[in-house]
């Protein structure tokens, strides 16, 4: 645990000589760099599209120095640690890394799924499942005909021949009951395919530990797949899954009621496939820029900004945190405000339904989640922009905050979701294309960023940030101050069509039910 920690010491001053003696270059006229930042008004103006993307752009530079990628375990999130580390610590935060360890999974080359018989052969597009284990087998491939629970009970796998290829659909339990429930039938490989048009980017969970390889297609593949007689097909899938040490970083603002805690969050870490500039380089920049132009600002609250390691392995970093957390310290936590991919290429402007106002899918979040909802929605509403309720499905690091009742809220503009018609209207892009055509791909990259997007979102969470810095009596009944009055509720005039928002924001942390 202290090696972890020293490592991060080690990195910081890497870091800060590849850097410079001096602060970071960071956007901001030298008005914003000496004024006290203490209305919106000021602050807005201070945060800028141009000091987001400085910050996207060092995690670019991160990682391509590292393999492309950024992933927690690896030397690329260790850089990205050191980077926030000194971006916080030149603005005058007190600065924390916590290190802990994590059951880690790395694909150590692209999977190979290919059809042997009958022809026409040739490889298939597939999707590894996170946490699968390794194997390279050729055999028959049989398909489950159950339809209530496909692959979800034993007795789904009645007759199955032993040391065949599993065909299964997605639907109803996880896909790690799905691939432990093949592999005790005797299953020598997994393929499950989606029950939905696009891609599946699931997991089989940090508790998978069978050495069976399992990998996902689209539908559309995968019913031509099942309706194929005599149909043989070689699986391979090369894996590294094991302990590894990561890390939270936390910076804290000296002033501040001290039991009377805002904080606000993004995940610092990227898949195994990619830099993750959008998911969730995004959510992260912002923090960052907005932490940086509050330097100075005396809070009636104290702000606690995180930034999570472990996200894309299933929210391991913030719920390590939450549950480290002694009862008085979470006590102490007024609320918690999730950052995760706010400039999707194909966005929708997604807040959650902390209320469930649509009475469909995830319920509402803990009392005064709703009251968050309503400061997002008016700080849209003032904007003249559409918006659009999205669940509380347990994907993002807002999920250890609820469940111990901590109320929370945040922005999201979609991931592998696919936009419908009505959304194109009301926020332009393309019908039929998922919001982020590069979610969980190596093509995260810099480039992949709605820089409109961004900068609304980005000011968005400044707003936010410091309205709740001076006043939570919305929410708890405390640290109001007469200048941030309570925000009003507005009506959202987009309902959501489905309970989602049409966000799914199907990380590597596939829900227990789907």
């Amino acid at each position: 645990m202290l090696r972890g920690t020293f490592r991060i010491l080690f990195v910081v001053v890497v870091m800060a000589a590849m850097l410079g003696t001096a602060p970071v270059a960071f956007a901001g006229s030298e008005s914003c760099d000496m004024r006290v930042n203490n209305t919106h008004e000021k602050l807005l103006a201070c945060v800028t599209l141009e000091g987001v993307r400085e910050h996207q752009a060092a995690l670019q530079s991160i990682a391509d120095a590292n393999n492309g990628i950024r992933t927690s375990g690896t030397p690329g999130f260790d850089a990205s640690v050191a980077y926030a580390h000194q971006v916080f610590e030149s603005a005058g935060y007190i600065v924390t890394v916590q290190p802990f360890q994590f059951q880690t999974f790395i694909s150590l080359s692209q999977p190979i799924l290919e059809q042997v018989a009958p022809a026409p052969t040739g490889a298939i597009a597939n999707n590894l499942m996170s946490y699968s284990g390794s194997g390279d087998t050729t055999a028959s491939v049989t398909a489950l005909v159950a339809e209530a629970t496909p692959g979800c009970e034993a007795a789904d796998f009645a007759g199955f021949p032993a040391g065949n290829i599993a065909l299964i659909k997605r639907g109803a339990c996880t896909f790690a009951i799905k691939a432990t429930n093949a592999y005790s039938a005797g299953a020598a490989g997994v393929i499950i395919y989606n029950n939905q048009p696009g891609v599946i980017n699931g997991t089989l969970g940090n508790g998978f530990t069978l050495n069976l390889p399992v990998t996902s297609v689209t539908q559309a593949v995968g019913e031509q797949l099942a309706a194929t007689a005599g149909l043989v097909m070689r699986l391979k899938t090369d894996t590294f899954r094991g302990i590894a040490t990561t890390y939270n970083i936390f910076a804290e603002s000296v002033d501040g009621d001290p039991n009377n805690v805002v904080m606000a969050g993004a995940h610092l870490d990227s898949v195994n496939a990619g830099p993750g500039i959008q998911d969730n380089g995004s959510g992260s920049a912002a923090i960052l820029e907005v932490a940086q132009q509050m330097a100075k600002v005396k809070p009636v609250n104290k702000i606690r900004f995180a930034l999570w390691g472990a996200e894309e392995s299933g929210l391991v970093g913030s719920t390590y945190y939450v549950n480290n957390l002694s009862a008085v310290d979470r006590q102490k936590i007024a609320l918690y405000l999730n950052f995760d991919m706010i400039a999707s290429p194909n966005h929708v402007f997604f807040v959650y339904d902390g209320d469930d106002s649509d009475a469909v899918g995830a319920g509402p979040g803990p009392a005064g989640s709703a009251q968050i909802e309503d400061v997002f929605e008016n700080y849209y509403s003032m904007h003249g922009l559409p918006f659009k309720g999205t669940d509380f499905t347990g994907r993002s690091d807002y999920g250890p905050f609820i469940a111990a009742g901590i109320p929370s809220g945040g922005l999201f503009t979609g991931a592998e979701g696919v936009k419908t018609a009505a959304e194109a209207a009301t926020w332009g892009g393309t019908a039929g294309q998922q919001y982020d055509p590069c979610y969980h791909l190596a093509c995260d990259t810099y480039n992949n960023v709605n820089t409109y997007a961004l900068d609304v979102n980005s000011d968005a969470v400044a707003f936010s940030v410091l309205q709740y810095a001076m006043n939570t009596s919305d929410v708890n009944g405390l640290g109001g101050k007469g200048n941030f009055p309570v925000v009003a509720p507005v009506p959202s005039s987009i309902p959501s069509d489905i309970g989602s928002g049409g966000g799914l924001h199907d990380h590597d942390h596939e829900p227990v039910t789907e």
